[in-house]
């Protein structure tokens, strides 16, 4: 209970960030044809454009290519050859882009489309010229709008994908040296063995007991194992984290209010 407490306690750093990830699954901006969400889409850009306004710089990672493809096909699941799924991020991709394109201009926020490969982490000058283009990007007052680039993407070779942008985005937590990363999903965070949220971790190795491998739905790669290996990665950084519900209400400016939202993972020194 004193080492819960002692972890609540801690949230208050998130009050100081000054440079986040935000990350936003599938399934908080899709619905289950695909389709993207518009309400839903609407809330995510407004809650981003809120910390921006508040002076932090955002970095945003946003899945839902490949499931508005799926849905402009007219097909009833994600598709399992890769050929498809890269036929469907093509489509799709510029669905999701042109949605944020017209929902951050309405806010007057410009956005820059960066699309990643594994091969972009994989060789020092490309890594250096990446983290020089985003630094430049969200000095400049741009949001990155992040992604897998699913479209060259090979997920028959291991070792050629993220495996899903979880995982990319605690990538780019340790590229840009981002204070904290928020991973939004469709829950309000780490649920218990009951169903209740858990407030704050302490361990990851432990929560990793409470969930599935691969548990995950099926327009998307990741579930809530992957958020917690990412999750992992990025604390180890120095990075807090928060893992919450993306449908709440000004969920993004709870969280760096230091507000008992979603579940907390502290930062530690690696």
């Amino acid at each position: 209970m004193k080492e819960l407490e002692g972890l609540l306690k801690e949230r208050a750093v998130l009050k100081d960030a000054r440079r986040v990830v935000v990350k936003v699954g599938t399934h908080s901006i899709a619905k289950k044809t695909g389709r993207p969400d518009h309400a839903a889409l609407r809330r995510v850009v407004d809650g981003v454009c809120e910390l921006r306004a508040s002076g932090l710089e955002v970095l945003f990672v946003s899945s839902g290519a490949v499931a508005a493809g799926v849905e402009a096909l007219g097909l009833k699941a994600r598709p399992t050859e890769v050929a498809d799924v890269q036929m469907c991020a093509a489509v799709g991709q510029a669905r999701f882009i042109s949605e944020y394109e017209k929902l951050f201009g309405a806010r007057g926020v410009q956005i820059g489309q960066v699309l990643l490969t594994h091969a972009d982490f994989a060789d020092r000058r490309r890594v250096a010229n990446l983290r020089r283009s985003l630094d430049h990007l969200v000095r400049a007052g741009i949001v990155p709008v992040i992604n897998e680039n699913d479209i060259v993407a090979d997920e028959e070779v291991k070792g050629l994908t993220f495996g899903d942008n979880d995982w990319l985005s605690s990538l780019i937590v340790k590229l840009v040296h981002a204070d904290a990363l928020v991973l939004l999903t469709t829950v309000d965070g780490l649920l218990d063995g009951a169903g209740r949220r858990v407030p704050a971790l302490g361990r990851v190795r432990d929560a990793l007991k409470l969930v599935k491998e691969g548990e995950k739905g099926t327009l998307s790669k990741g579930g809530m194992d992957s958020k917690l290996k990412a999750v992992d990665n990025a604390a180890k950084s120095g990075a807090n984290v928060v893992i919450a519900h993306a449908a709440r209400a000004h969920v993004l400016t709870g969280i760096f209010a230091g507000r008992d939202v979603g579940t907390f993972v502290p930062g530690r020194a690696l």
